[in-house]
């Protein structure tokens, strides 16, 4: 048989039980307070009764008259069960000096001696005292009733204590029902508001919520990615060690505005749109990031979740594998200039012209030869060395002549590890890929690159790396914007526009170093990106030749 473990109660409800005792507590205080607080209030209000009652039988002239006649009981009585009638007492006594009645409720007792004190009366006081009589426990006064400047008798009159309670009860009954109605309206809201608390606590009792948010800090910081969530004034909610990192940010941020967190504007933009946004690439300080927005909506809006993704590494190896890819495709074009050429000595072969054929074999291998020493010789670096000649294939059949410029010189060996080969690669591919789009289609089509080290004082150096072109140039009033991710004066193609210079600029930022840009000589753009290399090393900045590719090319690789 599988006994079921009843389940712990509920915060809301817990909180629902504490509130109803303690209002139950509070209202039974009150009318306990108020009660033993009306009940001397009730006595109080007796002796006052009472006190008044026999002072206006003391001075009543008719009273006085009974008294000197040989019956006084016979005039007093009467009058006395009148006065207790219109006056709403339990008991008038009218005695002689001596404590003798000549009144009292019950006629069996007339003539008997008073119950209770009359001493401080027969001195000529009036007090107030409650006494156990005939009649049971009452609150009464006495008085003495004086004719002449003498004491001629005396009066008392009384409430029954039992008379009192029952007016004090009659007060508690009503005290009960607003009691009632207090615990009842208190119960009332106390459950409204604790069946608010369930739905937001999802019915969860404290140990459950405890261990919620212990589970909820541990999976907040073990999470690689970066979380952000923003309320609805677009303040930074929350924010993870991950979204620290990748964002950037320092200090506590909570409570921030994104706007505030000096984020690059595209970046900011996006995280302040009112509309979802889905696997945007934007650039931070030092990374690329992947950026998913979704609102949080309650019936309005709420805030927003931000996760975000690095794709730093991701975003270099598609780099290199455009360039590999363009690689090949210059490759392929050139395997099919090389059959055009075979086929070319064949024929001249088939023709009896075999020492033209040799003649023309002969020198195109001189050529491609002449191209690859031509560029090691400037730049020796193999990672550089290696793009080059795949970019100046690229370009050759794009119809744009990319030349090695003549002050050009960086042997191998001489780039730190500090500067890894992807990063050249990130810069050098980019900006030769943007300035072989902006000269496609210009007259004269040709990109001028120059790589070398420099002194940069202070016993530094630092690399030079500076791409031309003979394009349409870059308005001076869009200088830095050409940096900015998504700024393309090109339309749009697969994978977007406008993200090779943002990530270049990035890559110079992340080794300390400039990038700028300026009109070059006869027109165009011209590219200088400057990356502190430490300690001057070998290498320098011999300038070296670089001749001539193809006949009359003066240069081109």
């Amino acid at each position: 048989m599988h006994l079921r473990v009843p389940r712990p109660r509920s915060l809301a409800g817990q909180l629902f039980a504490m509130q109803a005792v303690l209002i139950a507590v509070v209202v039974v205080g009150y009318a306990l307070f108020s009660y033993i607080s009306d009940r001397g209030q009730a006595e109080e209000a007796a002796g006052r009764q009472a006190r008044a009652v026999s002072l206006a039988i003391a001075d009543s002239p008719s009273v006085a008259e009974a008294i000197r006649t040989p019956d006084p009981t016979a005039r007093l009585q009467p009058y006395a069960v009148r006065v207790m009638r219109d006056t709403d007492v339990d008991f008038v006594t009218i005695m002689n000096p001596e404590g003798i009645r000549w009144t009292h409720p019950d006629p069996k007792q007339i003539g008997h001696p008073f119950q209770g004190h009359i001493e401080r009366a027969q001195r000529g006081q009036t007090f107030t005292e409650t006494y156990t009589g005939t009649l049971g426990p009452s609150v009464r006064a006495v008085t003495p009733i004086v004719d002449d400047g003498r004491i001629v008798g005396l009066v008392s009159a009384g409430i029954k204590v039992e008379e009192i309670s029952k007016r004090a009860q009659e007060q508690l009954t009503a005290l009960s029902g607003v009691a009632a109605g207090a615990l009842l309206l208190g119960a009332v809201g106390t459950y409204v508001i604790n069946a608010r608390l369930r739905r937001h606590t999802h019915g969860m009792n404290a140990d459950e919520l405890s261990r919620m948010h212990d589970y909820h800090q541990a999976a907040l910081h073990a999470v690689r990615e970066g979380l952000l969530m923003l309320d609805g004034q677009y303040r930074v909610a929350l924010i993870n060690d991950g979204g620290r990192e990748l964002l950037g940010v320092r200090g506590d941020v909570v409570g921030a505005s994104v706007a505030d967190l000096g984020l690059p504007s595209p970046l900011t933009g996006a995280l302040l749109a009112s509309e979802p946004r889905v696997d945007e690439v934007h650039l931070a300080a030092e990374r690329v990031l992947v950026v998913n927005t979704s609102p949080v909506s309650g019936g309005e809006r709420r805030g927003t979740v931000v996760t975000l993704r690095d794709v730093t590494e991701l975003q270099s190896l598609t780099g290199e594998l455009n360039s590999e890819r363009g690689f090949t495709q210059a490759l392929r074009s050139q395997a099919h200039e090389a059959a055009n050429r075979l086929h070319t000595v064949v024929s001249l072969i088939e023709l009896g012209r075999a020492e033209e054929a040799v003649e023309f074999a002969t020198a195109e291998l001189e050529l491609a030869q002449a191209l690859t020493d031509q560029v090691v010789a400037a730049v020796s670096e193999p990672v550089l060395a290696a793009l080059l000649l795949g970019k100046t294939a690229q370009a050759n059949e794009r119809g744009v002549e990319l030349v090695v410029s003549q002050d050009s010189r960086l042997d191998d060996g001489l780039l730190p590890p500090s500067l890894p080969a992807r990063d050249l690669v990130t810069i050098l591919g980019n900006l030769v890929d943007n300035a072989v789009d902006a000269t496609q289609g210009a007259v004269p089509s040709r990109v001028t690159v120059a790589a070398y080290t420099e002194d940069a004082g202070s016993g530094g150096s630092e690399l030079v790396l500076r791409v031309s072109d003979t394009g349409a140039g870059v308005d001076p009033a869009h200088a830095d914007l050409v940096f900015q991710r998504g700024y393309s004066t090109k339309p749009a193609g697969e994978g977007g526009r406008g993200l090779g210079l943002a990530l270049v600029r990035q890559a110079v930022r992340r080794h300390g170093g400039t990038l700028t840009v300026a009109e070059a000589e006869g027109g165009g753009a011209r590219f200088e990106a400057r990356l502190p290399l430490g300690e001057a090393g070998g290498g320098g900045t011999a300038p070296a030749a670089v001749s001539g590719g193809r006949p009359g090319a003066g240069g081109a690789v």
